[in-house]
């Protein structure tokens, strides 16, 4: 349930970023500094306190001297930074069909990259539920495919394999603190766009500002506290197809407030996307309980 709401958030950014007219690099940099505001508090307050009471200063640097201890916690946050940075490229380069059709490749090397490094080997229903997605995925942009641009398909690519693999390495660190991943990414991806605030000065009004909070604070934000504690208890593989909830709900909040209707092909791709889910978790989670 963790999963599925942090998809539910990830989901409004396709609105909100339509509200802000700013380079796409400057809104995944401002979304990630305002993500900041909560997350470091909240990884503050969850870290074990000391034996002995230590000034604040103190405290933080031991916490970041044991985030940083692990290579996993590293490798998280570059794989979900090079994510955030490659997509909004990609979405620049071809079309928002193709760039989240194939960034939701991310199930698939999510399998295989578990298997491979987590040694989390995918069941039947996961591959089941895999073909199903895809296909799901296909018919729900059946009518908005094509038309896209080699590099910025490749990079979609790129954020799909990136997307998968964040996963997989925290779900390696759910010992840790998963968010510890998360929280470097945001970092990363902030300052990767501090010159394109120089390169392309963002105009600071009300209609921008808000919504570019709200994508930091919620959007990412608290789905990221979300999927940063479910991560803890599916796999990887698991974390990204409840995850793929996110595009089919991404079009029925344009819907509810712009009132752009969704294609028959795209609600029927929508269905099957959350049926293969649904029934892949039951499945698993029967499994664990013996009665499989």
């Amino acid at each position: 349930m963790a999963i599925f709401f942090c998809a539910v958030f990830w989901s409004t950014a396709g609105l909100f970023i339509k509200l802000v007219d700013w380079n796409p690099i400057l809104i995944a940099g401002a979304r990630s500094f305002f993500a900041l505001f909560l997350l470091l508090p909240i990884r503050l307050l969850s870290s074990k306190p000391a034996k002995k009471p230590a000034p604040e200063n103190q405290a933080a640097g031991r916490l970041w001297a044991r985030v940083f201890k692990s290579r996993f916690v590293i490798f998280g946050g570059l794989a979900y930074a090079a994510t955030m940075i490659i997509f909004v490229i990609a979405n620049k380069l071809t079309t928002s069909a193709n760039a989240v059709l194939l960034q939701y490749s991310a199930p698939v090397w999510a399998a295989l990259l578990g298997w491979l490094i987590a040694r989390e080997k995918p069941h039947w229903e996961h591959w089941g539920a895999l073909v199903l997605v895809f296909g799901g995925m296909v018919l729900f942009f059946k009518d908005s495919l094509g038309g896209g641009n080699i590099p910025g398909d490749i990079l979609a690519v790129i954020s799909g394999i990136s997307f998968g693999a964040n996963s997989v390495f925290m779900r390696m660190n759910k010992q840790g603190n998963p968010m510890d991943s998360m929280i470097l990414s945001h970092i990363i991806t902030a300052l990767f766009s501090i010159p394109f605030f120089f390169m392309y000065p963002p105009v600071f009004s009300m209609g921008a500002v808000f919504p570019v909070i709200f994508l930091g604070v919620i959007q990412v934000g608290i789905a990221t506290v979300l999927f940063s504690f479910g991560i803890k208890s599916v796999t990887a593989v698991e974390s990204m197809l409840i995850a793929m909830v996110e595009p089919v709900l991404n079009p029925l909040w344009v819907f509810l407030v712009t009132g752009e209707k969704p294609s028959l092909s795209a609600l029927a791709g929508g269905a099957i996307i959350v049926s293969a889910v649904i029934a892949s978790s039951i499945i698993g989670k029967r499994r664990e309980a013996g009665n499989l």
